[in-house]
């Protein structure tokens, strides 16, 4: 019974100093400046980034869009983008095959969903 128990000491630490270090690193990264990010700006990219992946989760899931969306999947992309005076955030997701390649989902600077398609107009 001994020895099992000092078999599992090393992983024990190790689990517990990544653990630590975990904590650690996250805590100055969150708060370092504030859920706004630089500028004052509304809504961040990797906040689009989250969002847009929710929803993306959510048109795969409710078949809306096929599942080759989700094995297929090459990359995705956060962007600005102008739309005569008004700014909106674009989270494009891109496949490796497949036609349409690519679907954009939009969001105003507030965060708000403001639509999708397939050809990111």
């Amino acid at each position: 019974m001994k020895d099992r128990f000092e078999t599992h000491i090393p992983f024990i630490r190790l689990t517990s100093l990544i653990l630590l270090l975990l904590v650690l690193t996250r805590v100055p990264l969150a708060s370092a400046h504030g859920p706004k990010g630089h500028g004052g700006i509304e809504f961040t990219a990797l906040q689009a980034a989250k969002k847009g992946m929710e929803l993306y989760d959510k048109l795969v899931a409710s078949g809306k869009i096929d599942e080759s969306w989700e094995t297929d999947l090459q990359s995705f992309e956060v962007f600005p983008r102008q739309i005569g005076e008004k700014q909106e955030i674009v989270v494009k997701f891109s496949r490796s095959k497949g036609e349409p390649p690519s679907v954009y989902i939009f969001f105003t600077e507030k965060g708000e969903y403001s639509g999708s398609n397939f050809t990111g107009e």
